[in-house]
């Protein structure tokens, strides 16, 4: 008769990951030496590394290897990805819009305003140049120096052919060429997307900078951007840092000209409002944001509360205000017009939330949107609480966007990061530029690291999607934004398929 040593609780704690890494253990286990460094070298793609880097680092914190590679510790993981992702090639920024303009050809989105043909050569060089000085905040003096090209000819080349139609139709190409690619569908299919405003300090007066002790020791502004699930950047908007962020988050979700088949967004605390959420519901789109201080928020129901109560003893206390049924179908078709003049473009979906609040007091239809968000918030409030997958996957894309931001925190250097423009429109336009730059640098790594992973399925190395899920293509030690900007376009045209990929040292 077989005799058992190990419980079930037992079993199951030695057949799964735990929940977390101490901080000493991640340094002592999860550090890589030298030794294990060159022996990673020895496999071709960053996503095989990293997963053997996890086996190799976890035999001796736990003395065996769980099956689920892909659960490891973040904390754990995170380590192991920086010090794998070292097999990236270097590039310098010039070269590498260069490569993303062949893949692309968003340079063709850049017309001349007045309708000339282009009659410049270097007119194709100056656009990279001029999208660079905008996108790292050197202007068109600091470019020159960096360049050799002149001011004259980046300040002209910027104002006819640089403009928010150009700059957008140039981003969708990107954003549209990485869904295509197969290897952002691992990160996500396009369909969830988030929102938040980055902060930059405002240097010289402007209308739209706002003081805001909070954030800066002046004033300053706020970029306001919408990313995909895959890391790309398909809306920008430029808002005072005092406004609301609530009233930004529709205008690029209805406005979206790409290929993302949008149906999700989530937002942190400061984008939600309960016309926020009506809206969404409204428009046949899911809203999930994630919410400070939630338990405090108040729950309502329809019917009376003992009905409630009857039903469910403990959360049926919870249901406070009844909602105001009758209201709602009152004006139920004066909502459905409302959405409906946003969703196709007859109106701004910021104009309208800023009128609605500031009327809310007197008009009867944004109570009863209001009355309308207050049944769909509680609702969602349930679900949250109850669903562990759906916090995660919040959680998950709001760091996506994070990530996102500090790219582009490190793109914009020059001048201490100061925003020194002082007219909304060229702020705008020096927001797209940077998103531009931002969407070129993720669909050139994704590119790479997608080079990567086929190098090692190429020596038959199974290579696991799930633990490729968890790279990302926001990293950027291997580009290099800073020094003297060589545009050499011959030379990049004549380079036959993609570089070499680097053996780290």
């Amino acid at each position: 008769m077989p005799v058992r040593y190990l419980s079930d609780p037992e079993l199951a704690r030695l057949s799964s990951w735990p929940d977390e890494i101490a901080d000493e253990d991640a340094v002592t286990y999860f550090t890589l030496s030298a030794d294990d460094l060159a022996w990673l070298a020895g496999f071709n793609r960053q996503h095989n590394r990293l997963g053997v880097a996890v086996q190799l680092s976890t035999l001796p914190w736990l003395g065996w290897i769980p099956d689920d590679l892909a659960a490891c510790p973040p904390t754990a993981l995170d380590r192991l990805a920086q010090a794998t992702s070292a097999r990236l090639p270097r590039v310098q920024l010039p070269a590498l819009l260069i490569e993303v303009d062949q893949m692309t050809r968003f340079s063709e989105e850049f017309t001349h305003a007045g309708g000339a043909q282009p009659r410049n050569p270097d007119l194709t060089r100056n656009v990279y140049a001029s999208l660079i000085a905008y996108a790292c905040n050197l202007g068109y003096a600091g470019m020159a120096d960096a360049s050799g090209i002149s001011e004259d000819a980046l300040a002209w080349t910027s104002q006819w052919y640089l403009r928010q139609e150009t700059l957008r139709a140039a981003n969708t190409r990107l954003v549209n060429a990485h869904h295509a690619h197969p290897l952002a569908a691992l990160w996500g299919g396009g369909t969830l997307s988030s929102s938040d405003g980055q902060r930059f300090p405002q240097r010289g007066h402007s209308l739209t900078a706002r003081a805001m002790s909070r954030y800066f020791l002046d004033e300053g502004t706020t970029t306001y951007t919408h990313v995909s699930d895959q890391h790309s950047t398909y809306g920008t908007k430029v808002i005072p840092t005092t406004w609301r962020e609530a009233v930004a988050v529709l205008d690029e979700i209805f406005g979206n000209p790409t290929d993302l088949p949008l149906g999700e967004h989530t937002v942190d605390t400061a984008g939600q409002t309960l016309a926020t959420f009506a809206i969404f519901h409204l428009a046949g789109l899911q809203f999930s944001p994630r919410i400070r201080d939630i338990g405090r928020l108040q729950l309502y129901r329809l019917g009376t509360p003992s009905e409630w109560r009857a039903r469910y003893a403990h959360a049926g206390r919870l249901l406070g205000q009844p909602i105001q049924t009758q209201l709602i179908a009152d004006h139920w078709d004066d909502l459905l017009r409302l959405v409906a003049s946003m969703k196709f473009g007859h109106t701004t979906a910021s104009l309208l939330i800023a009128k609605l609040h500031a009327s809310s007091r007197q008009s009867t239809l944004a109570k009863a949107l209001h009355e309308y968000g207050r049944l769909i918030r509680t609702l969602y409030i349930c679900r949250y609480v109850a669903d562990e997958e759906l916090r995660r996957r919040v959680r998950r894309q709001l760091n996506k966007g994070e990530s996102l931001h500090a790219l582009r925190r490190d793109l914009f250097f020059a001048h201490q990061g100061h925003v020194r423009r002082r007219h909304l429109d060229d702020q705008i336009d020096q927001a797209l530029c940077l998103t531009l730059v931002t969407n070129a640098c993720v669909l050139w790594t994704t590119t790479y690291l997608a080079d990567t992973i086929d190098a090692q399925r190429a020596d038959r190395v199974d290579v696991s999607d799930e633990i490729t899920a968890h790279l990302t293509p926001a990293q950027h030690d291997h580009i290099n934004f800073y020094g003297t900007y060589s545009f050499n376009i011959d030379a990049e045209l004549r380079r036959q398929g993609h570089r070499p990929l680097r053996i780290p040292a």
